[in-house]
């Protein structure tokens, strides 16, 4: 089970929902992520995008309005029902991103939200290499989450990364590109290298 499911201290659908919308109305951008992502993809108009760990839609909603080709995958009913009722054109699949098959390439994976330290203990490199194999040669893969001593560490992420065939291409301390300097906080971007995965 994954380490989401477990904790009863998250809001989820909705709830999750209304601390992004009073952070809107309190005129603060929401949107670093698609910033980051759009920056990136500035060369490739309607590229492809998955959300992995969508939740409710809100990375994956704005970047559809972007006008990239974006699926959205999340193993939470829940956090997908209000996905759909705020986006149904976007696809919304139900999945763990241990082992979901979408049957396409992406240009670009992101993985906003703390993701990565919310799978199930032990599989983070299984999530790694069938994110990886979803990755057209080239394509980038981006992770934030946060850092402590109980979780996931930036050298393990990597060690995992690379054995999924990703490379290390850049980070930061925030979406918004802020220098890492060995916070609390890091976003993590990977590159799939070619001729790498089966």
């Amino acid at each position: 089970m994954s380490r989401w499911n477990e904790r009863n201290d998250v809001q989820r659908g909705d709830d999750y929902d209304a601390r992004w919308n009073a952070l809107a109305q309190a005129g603060q951008s929401i949107h670093g992520e698609a910033d980051l992502i759009s920056s990136l993809l500035v060369d490739q108009p309607g590229a492809s995008v998955l959300d992995a760990g969508c939740g409710t839609g809100r990375v994956a909603i704005e970047l559809d309005r972007r006008g990239f080709a974006v699926v959205g995958a999340d193993l939470d009913p829940g956090m997908l029902d209000t996905a759909r009722e705020k986006d149904p054109a976007v696809r919304w699949v139900l999945g763990d991103l241990v082992d979901v098959d979408l049957g396409v390439e992406f240009d670009l994976i992101a993985l906003p939200g703390n993701v990565m330290i919310f799978v199930a203990p032990g599989t983070e490199g299984r999530v790694l290499s069938n994110l990886a194999r979803h990755l057209r040669p080239g394509g980038l893969l981006v992770s934030g989450f946060e850092l402590g001593d109980e979780t996931l560490s930036l050298a393990e992420y990597d060690m995992l990364a690379a054995a999924s065939g990703l490379s290390l291409a850049d980070r930061w301390s925030t979406w918004d590109r802020a220098p890492y300097a060995r916070g609390d906080y890091a976003v993590s971007l990977h590159e799939r290298q070619p001729d790498t995965l089966g």
